[in-house]
């Protein structure tokens, strides 16, 4: 199995933190075999500290802010076009433990060997203070025994979503289901990108390739200091539901009610506000009046 492996990190405006990602990405034990950075058109000073700190990286700047989803689309075109045989994705407040790919890329050898090819392989990701990020724990795949057998004999876990922090793409798929859609900009892009994939293919959760997400605080889109921002979880997730292939008919029901449960308490954690409406309702109205392009 050829491991050419190609770092795609996605940055906009947190130079500090992409310096440190930079360091613990280019200092794993099992090193990528090239790393591209993403800029979403930073204005802080970054591609400056990039000249000047890691001339060895190469730099694709976008015009423009594109949000995640953009980044990662463009980022993994990129990659893709230059023939790497997996990606590795992350964003630019993901801190790689030394050993986080050698882990995964034993992993795939491991799946592969005993289970057949496979999809994507993400990272157990932790806070700053060592407890599970409640934004990037993938959810579960159960419904598959046998398969949920296998791969916990291999200390791992079967999964039907997946965020793109710190995660491993095949380059198979790629080919077959294409990038992540650029108009959902931020939040839901990766669970939907990773669920399309994984209705289908194979993916697994492993813990033995640990990351931290430097976030301020341990999140969820639920609890965000942007309120305004709720408008994409809500557009987002709507278009999840109506507009995308990822899920089956059950499991729709079971993300539909949830984000009714999650709206109700979004809109009470900010004291049902004037403007905590206008971002539901907003979101709502595009997510079921718009759709996003492919």
């Amino acid at each position: 199995m050829s491991e050419r492996v190609c770092a795609v990190i996605v940055t906009y405006n947190r130079k500090e933190l992409l310096r440190e990602c930079l360091k613990a990405v280019l200092s794993q034990t099992r090193p990528p075999d090239h790393v591209l950075v993403v800029d979403n058109a930073s204005t802080d000073g970054t591609p400056e500290m990039l000249q000047e700190a890691f001339p060895q990286v190469e730099v694709l700047r976008l015009p423009e802010n594109q949000g995640g989803a953009g980044g990662f689309h463009e980022g993994m075109k990129r990659a893709y076009e230059q023939g790497f045989d997996w990606l590795w994705l992350m964003d630019d407040d993901t801190i790689p433990r030394a050993k986080a790919l050698e882990a995964l890329l034993e992993a795939a050898r491991v799946f592969e060997k005993r289970l057949g090819r496979t999809a994507l392989l993400a990272s157990l990701v932790r806070w700053t203070d060592g407890s599970l990020h409640p934004m990037n724990t993938p959810t579960p795949h159960v419904s598959d025994g046998e398969l949920l057998v296998e791969a916990l004999e291999m200390r791992a876990l079967p999964i039907r979503s997946a965020s793109f922090v710190s995660l491993l793409v095949a380059r198979w798929v790629v080919e077959a289901y294409g990038f992540p859609i650029k108009d959902y900009f931020i939040w839901n892009d990766d669970v939907e990108y990773t669920a399309r994939i994984l209705r289908r293919e194979k993916g697994f959760w492993v813990p033995q390739s640990e990351v931290a997400h430097h976030t301020k605080k341990k999140y969820t889109p639920l609890h965000t200091s942007s309120p305004d921002r709720f408008y994409y979880e809500v557009r987002n997730k709507i278009w999840m539901l109506t507009k995308s292939q990822a899920w089956s008919p059950k499991e729709k029901a079971k993300l539909g009610l949830r984000l009714l449960i999650d709206i109700r308490q979004f809109l009470k954690v900010n004291s049902f506000s004037p403007n905590a409406w206008k971002v539901v309702l907003l979101g709502a109205k595009d997510g079921l009046w718009k759709a996003p392009r492919n």
